[in-house]
């Protein structure tokens, strides 16, 4: 019997499949070079790159830190500074103006009630902020209370300035107080108000923690940058005081009380350099250009409180305003003693120059003789307040 063409071609078939099979289950031949190494050790880890930011929990340093600065760089300063300082300051004054006319050769005037030297506070509260505390932020108040004095003359029929016809002062002529007196005096009272509120940049260390240590010098060197908002009030406040002659009875007071409110942002520094282990000499500047809220009250009086009043009816007190740009430049200069990394002790002088602004002198009238006479207000006057300072700084 003859075999079927199909029956060979299957014969083929299955003998291919075979041949298949043998050669899927022969195992491939391992490289030499592949074996020895899966049994060479992987090499050590190495130093990690530039960029990389150390672990958390590591006792090198925190992701939080500064790429570069290990924790055991960043300073461990207090970051709270507080201090108070006592002042005494005085002031210039401008030209005087006559309250009299002369009288046996003598003439009161506005500069006879000079300023005196009395006494103020300081004060001062900040935090520095960042790992590296090169940014601060400060609040300061200073102030000084009661810059003036009094003089007085004597003698018969002193004619005060300004006079005041028309005036009455409770059913008396004004005149009756101002012509022909028995003497007069002549006062003055200011206040000098400042608030800071100030951003600090150290560009190197804080100067309290400059190095102390001779055998390992470091930078005796530091500036501060600042900026920040200022307030700075001067008040300027003049009192005629008149004895009548004859028989009027009382006295009568005319009054000038002039306000300057400056505000507006500064600029300004602080160097320091450290001459001895423990002492520092520092400088502070700062400058601003401020508007200037200026008020200014004309007022007349019996010393009993009686208000006098125009032949209108009006009573002779008279409030004026005026806004203007001003400018302040102010400078502090001191020596430090860094008692202790938390404590410092310091003794300097302070000079604020403060120009185009009002004074109390420019605004005194020759006559009063309506509201007009006694309104408005002439800026354009400085003056200088200045004095020493003494105190201390806590941190903590």
């Amino acid at each position: 019997m003859s075999a079927s063409p199909h029956c060979g071609w299957l014969v083929v078939a299955i003998a291919c499949l075979v041949f298949e099979s043998g050669l899927a289950q022969e195992p491939l031949p391992t490289p030499p070079d592949a074996a020895a190494a899966a049994a060479a050790p992987l090499p050590a880890a190495g130093d990690p790159p530039p960029m990389y930011i150390a672990d958390p929990l590591s006792a090198d340093g925190f992701a939080g830190i500064p790429v570069g600065l290990a924790a055991d760089m960043l300073p461990n300063w207090p970051r709270w500074f507080a201090g108070a300082n006592g002042l005494v300051m005085t002031r210039t004054l401008p030209s005087g103006a006559a309250t009299m006319r002369p009288v046996n050769g003598v003439q009161l005037s506005t500069s006879n009630a000079a300023a005196t030297w009395p006494g103020g506070v300081d004060l001062h509260i900040g935090r520095w902020f960042g790992p590296t505390q090169q940014n601060a932020v400060e609040f300061i108040y200073w102030g000084v209370y009661g810059i003036g004095s009094a003089d007085t003359v004597t003698a018969t029929g002193i004619d005060a300035i300004p006079q005041a016809a028309g005036v009455m002062v409770g059913g008396t002529p004004a005149s009756a107080f101002l012509d022909n007196g028995r003497a007069q005096q002549i006062s003055r009272s200011d206040l000098v108000n400042d608030v800071e509120i100030n951003w600090l940049y150290s560009l190197w260390e804080r100067p309290e923690f400059l190095s102390r240590d001779a055998s390992e010098p470091s930078r005796r060197f530091n500036v501060m940058w600042l900026a920040g908002f200022r307030f700075f009030e001067l008040q300027d406040v003049l009192t005629q005081t008149s004895f009548p002659g004859g028989s009027t009875p009382g006295t009568l007071d005319f009054g000038v009380a002039t306000n300057n409110n400056l505000y507006g942002g500064q600029v300004g520094a602080k160097v320091d350099w450290r001459l001895l282990p423990s002492l520092r000499l520092s400088a502070v500047p700062k400058f601003m250009v401020a508007g200037n809220s200026i008020t200014n009250t004309t007022s007349l009086a019996s010393g009993s409180g009686t208000q006098a009043m125009f032949a209108s009816g009006a009573p002779v007190n008279v409030h004026s305003t005026l806004g203007v740009f001003s400018w302040l430049g102010s400078v502090d200069t001191s020596v430090a003693w860094d008692v202790t990394e938390q404590w410092t002790l310091s003794l300097g002088y302070r000079v604020v120059g403060v120009g185009n602004i009002a004074q109390a002198d420019g605004q005194w009238p020759p006559a009063i003789t309506g509201p007009s006479s006694i309104s408005g207000i002439d800026a354009g006057s400085s003056t200088i307040v200045h004095g020493g300072f003494a105190g201390f700084e806590g941190r903590y």
